[in-house]
């Protein structure tokens, strides 16, 4: 059966858009990407891709000359493949806060990490430069998975490019349940609470608000113990894209990154 607008109204309580916008062909997209074997084929056709190819010659190429952690985390050669591969896509152009927190100690109570958007904290964990260095970064497998990562969040960006949002969407099916139960975990990710206030369309301004009113805003519409159940984040998801159909972001670049692998590192 196809879903047309109508339906997709009648199902998941969503006002017909205008002429133009099409969130039933989002909801569709959603379902052929979280297909068995669509991502796999997906991120098969990025690493044949001419740019993917050469971004990650010219990583290989930098690290092998990088002198140390901070000439490597200060290069946009690295920096082009490590951040989209640590989740922090739109962070490329900021190279000084790379420098600083992805060296930081992440177990520590205070510092930069815990200023930042939490997946800094992620990406430090991950890295192990902390008292390492260089080396740490030079670790054959971690370099693979980031390499790795770096390619899958190409194919997430090439899914913004038919259906801005997509790679949000993906993201939250991947991560969300993870986070369940506690509205601030949720808050705390930039992607996860994009996609929570924006299925409940919840205004912009709700971010100038004290944080315990955003927090009852969000529990009021969505009890954080429905995103355990699998069908629930999925639906959530959908929400999403029906509502940025209608309301797409002026720009389809993922930030944050859409990276819906979650670091298998």
């Amino acid at each position: 059966m196809t879903l047309n607008s109508i339906l997709a109204s009648s199902l998941f309580g969503y006002t017909a858009p205008s002429a133009g916008t099409d969130p039933a062909a989002a909801i569709a997209l959603l379902k052929r990407a979280t297909a068995p074997g669509a991502e796999a084929k997906g991120v098969a056709r990025e690493h044949k891709d001419p740019v993917v190819i050469t971004a990650l010659a010219q990583f290989d190429k930098a690290m092998a000359h990088a002198k140390d952690v901070k000439s490597a985390l200060g290069d946009p050669r690295i920096l082009a493949v490590l951040l989209p591969g640590l989740g922090l896509a739109d962070q490329v152009n900021h190279p000084g806060l790379a420098q600083r927190a992805l060296v930081a100690d992440p177990t520590a109570k205070k510092g930069i990490l815990t200023q930042v958007d939490g997946k800094w904290k992620t990406a430090a964990t991950t890295l192990g430069l902390f008292g390492k260095g260089l080396e740490a970064l030079r670790d054959p497998a971690l370099l693979q998975k980031l390499k790795d990562n770096y390619v899958a969040y190409q194919y997430q960006k090439s899914l913004d490019a038919q259906q801005p949002g997509m790679s949000d969407a993906l993201y939250f099916i991947h991560n969300a349940t993870a986070k369940a139960g506690n509205v601030y975990n949720v808050m705390g990710d930039g992607i996860l609470r994009r996609v929570v206030t924006g299925a409940l369309e919840l205004p912009q301004q709700l971010a100038v608000q004290p944080i315990q009113d955003q927090a009852k805003a969000i529990t009021n519409r969505l009890p954080m113990d429905k995103l355990k159940d699998p069908q629930q984040v999925y639906r959530v998801a959908q929400r999403y894209l029906m509502v940025t159909a209608q309301n797409p972001p002026a720009s389809n670049t993922p930030d944050i990154s859409t990276l819906a692998l979650s670091l298998r590192v």
